[in-house]
């Protein structure tokens, strides 16, 4: 009997539903090869219902969002939305809400795309990091006092319990030890400056590290060499594990490296519950309704959604259809200069999925 799997389609805003009618494509051509199916949910969350009906994400459709196998979503972000409200409303309370404690995000430089750094290649770009989701200075802890006076003053504070940094860097060390390409994990911190809660976030990482995973190696670096060497020796990092706010940093850096916007994806993952895959790029409402978008990232995310749900195989599949287009097809990722549609690119990669 075929398994199937119950997806939740958030295609959102500007091109968000381009892209992901192409990820869809290689999806559905992946479950016909690999014999499982696919029962797609579309919702309309995103700028246009919020401008319609004052909604972000209804408790209604929340709680019909808790009971899906995984997520699968396009872009967020409207122009005529004022910044924040979709984000918060959308994105970080569905993270919040469902437990995505783990922000997951390969950096993996595909045969035929170019990078900035010189004289790299594919071999020296392929690393993940593990950001934590749920905790940090983006839960919005702190305050605004006098707003509008020379006297205004303003608190955001960084706060980490022991149990949200042990649960991140378990799933760190179970994710190196699975990859098994270097079987290094290196925690990037800021223990200088940032004394009490990277305190925290070293030792957990040491004690953990000596006590359960002896296999693994363990290497530190201050986020601000972290940087550094991702563009200086990026062959270094195996996987990277990280707070909310240098995570969410560093991986814009590490895409940039990849190929840029157009090819990176990430996941927002409850290893025990509902996760979450997205592009990165975002809504790109100037491209809207073009076909001239990008579509690779939202195809890579489908790929990330299928190996969390179990299926490797069908995921390899795509993530090689998508290797082949882009060492043999497509030269350029950006918008409008690929040399094909936003559509003709998804068929592409559909087809050599199907075989």
């Amino acid at each position: 009997m075929q398994k199937t799997y119950k997806i939740a389609v958030l295609p959102g805003d500007g091109t968000g539903t381009e892209v992901v009618n192409e990820g869809l494509k290689a999806l559905k051509a992946a479950s016909a090869r690999f014999g499982f199916k696919l029962d797609l949910h579309h919702y309309d969350l995103g700028g246009e219902r919020y401008m319609a009906t004052g909604e972000t994400v209804p408790d209604s459709v929340l709680e019909e969002l808790r009971k899906v196998d995984a997520i699968y979503l396009g872009a967020i972000g409207h122009p005529d939305v004022k910044p924040g409200i979709l984000e918060k409303g959308i994105l970080l309370r569905l993270r919040f809400e469902l437990d995505q404690y783990i922000n997951l995000r390969p950096v993996k430089l595909y045969p035929g795309v170019d990078t900035p750094l010189k004289n790299k290649g594919p071999a020296d770009i392929d690393y993940v990091v593990v950001r934590e989701n749920t905790g940090g200075i983006y839960t919005g802890a702190g305050g605004i006092s006098m707003k509008g006076t020379p006297q205004e003053v303003a608190i955001q504070d960084m706060v980490y319990n022991r149990f949200q940094v042990d649960r991140c860097l378990r799933y760190a060390f179970e994710y190196t030890k699975r990859r098994n390409k270097r079987n290094t994990l290196a925690l990037c911190g800021k223990t200088n400056v940032l004394t009490y809660v990277y305190d925290l976030w070293e030792r957990a990482f040491h004690e953990m590290g000596a006590r359960d995973f002896e296999e693994i190696r363990r290497d530190y670096y201050h986020v601000d060499a972290t940087c550094m060497w991702m563009v200086k020796n990026p062959e270094w990092f195996d996987v990277i594990v990280t707070g909310n706010m240098f995570g969410d940093i560093i991986t814009d850096l590490g895409a940039i490296t990849q190929g840029g916007m157009g090819i990176a994806a990430g996941g927002n993952i409850n290893p025990d519950g509902v996760s979450m895959f997205e592009p990165i790029g975002g809504s790109a409402p100037k491209y809207t309704g073009k076909n001239v978008i990008n579509p690779l990232a939202s195809i890579c995310a489908g790929a990330m959604m299928l190996d969390t749900l179990g299926e490797g195989s069908a995921a390899q599949a795509i993530e090689n259809a998508v290797m082949w287009a882009t060492a043999n097809k497509i030269k350029d990722l950006g918008a409008g200069r690929m040399g094909f549609t936003t559509s003709e690119v998804g068929d592409m990669v559909a087809q050599q999925v199907a075989g």
